[in-house]
Parts: C-alpha cells; structure tokens; sequence
C-alpha cells in the first residue's frame, strides 16, 4: 500500500497521535481527511495544514457514523484508506463503593464499536477500490496491560484480535490490515502524560511509525522498538516483570 498516493481518513486526526500522523502523511504526499468531537481543535489542525479537509464525529454514536461513511464516501470518492485512531483511556476504581459503568461504557464504544461500526460502514465502498487499507491502532497496553485503566486495556486487546481476523477474512481482497500498537507517548491522552519522562516523545515515535508503515512490503503490525517488550512480554517470559514496571505494588 502506498500511502504517500492515498486518500486517508483518520479518526481523532485533531490532536496528538492522530493529528501528528496526518501531518505527517500529508507531507509525503497524502490527501488526508480527518475527524474529531471537538471543532475548536479540528479548526486548528485545519488552520495549521489548509490541505486536509475535516468532519466533526463522534465515532461512539452508530447513527452519527452510518451518516457519516454515506458523506465520506460521496464527496470523497477516491477515499482509500482508514486510519482508526480516535480513543479515550480514563481511570477506574473498581474498588469504589460505587463503580461508574458509564467510563467503561463510553470506552468500548470509542475505542472498539467505533472502529467496527466506521469499517462496517465503510468496506463496500473500499472493496471497490484497487488498493486499500484498513489500519487500527491498539496500544502496548493491549499485551501488558494498565490496571488502573482495565477496560482501555480490555479494548485494545480486543482491537488485537479483531485486526487479527478482519486480515484473514480479507485475504483475498484489495485491502491490507495493519496494526499500529503504540508504547506510551508523550500527548495528552491522560492527564500529565505529555509531560511523563518515560514517554516516547510524540515527533519520534512517529518518525519511526510513519517509517516501517510506509516500507515497500506493507507490514501486518507497526510496532517501534519502543514497544517491543510489551508486545513480546508472554513469548519471552517477562511478562510478570513488565507488568510489575507498569503496575508498581
């Protein structure tokens, strides 16, 4: 897949990972469409890069994004590629005397029913295509996971594996599946992470991903070496001692 010639749309493309990798497959070349809740951030990124184009969703809500890939679709007929990116990852205290489910709710409808929904809505119109893509970004947390934010780890678990099978049953198609699984990067995903010291500062993390994703053998998985022990953690047998680096007792 070459994405320097692609038509991209990716979700949350108005702050931190998102609108880091639009700007930077824009700059190769790439038409880029992007979305986001807030209109305030996506006049922003558009006032800072005139040639991207951007839709306010909420990729939570199934009506909002079955409208949406009708929209898409019509007024961007050469639309090639997705780019899943939009998430959220707020704490949860299961301890609490009363649990809130609407964290956990609000998340698996972000971070998993979103991307189904959109691919869902979506793969007609990109099967018709000669090439396309289809790329979820899951996290680290997905293979060692966080446990103060279970249900973001949950759902990118399951990211993992709906990746997994959406390239297999896609085999004989047009289109590539590709897994981008992020370590922590400094943005502002959580409260105080764009300033955490063991981040990966956010230009260098997607130097390196924009790197292997655009390889001349279009890659399964994007994985940075940043990442590696997390994605690696159960085959090599550390798993306990990473986990007890994220999850200090």
């Amino acid at each position: 897949m070459d994405f320097s010639k692609a038509t991209i749309l990716i979700t949350g493309g108005n702050s931190g990972i998102g609108r880091a990798l639009a700007e930077a497959l824009a700059a190769q070349g790439a038409k880029l469409i992007i979305t986001g809740r807030n209109a305030t951030s996506l006049k922003a990124t558009l006032d800072a890069n005139p040639g991207m184009e951007s839709y306010e969703l909420d990729v939570s809500s199934p009506d909002a994004v079955k409208r949406f890939a009708m929209t898409v679709t019509l007024q961007h007929p050469d639309l090639n590629a997705v780019i899943h990116n939009a998430g959220i990852m707020v704490i949860e205290n299961v301890l609490a005397e009363s649990v809130d489910l609407d964290i956990a709710e609000r998340t698996i409808a972000t971070n998993l029913l979103g991307p189904i929904r959109l691919t869902t809505a979506l793969l007609p119109h990109l099967r018709s295509k000669s090439e396309a893509a289809i790329v979820t970004v899951s996290s680290g947390l997905a293979f060692v996971p966080r446990a103060d934010t279970p249900t973001y780890g949950a759902t990118k678990a399951a990211i993992h594996s709906w990746s997994q099978s959406l390239r297999h049953e896609l085999r004989d198609t047009s289109i590539s599946v590709i897994e981008i699984a992020p370590p922590l990067v400094a943005t502002d995903l959580t409260p105080g992470q764009s300033a955490n010291p063991r981040a990966m500062p956010l230009a260098e993390f997607i130097s390196e991903a924009v790197s292997l994703l655009s390889a001349a053998e279009t890659p399964s998985e994007v994985l940075v070496q940043r990442v590696m022990p997390q994605r690696t953690a159960e085959r090599t047998g550390n798993f306990e001692a990473i986990f007890g680096m994220i999850n200090p007792a």
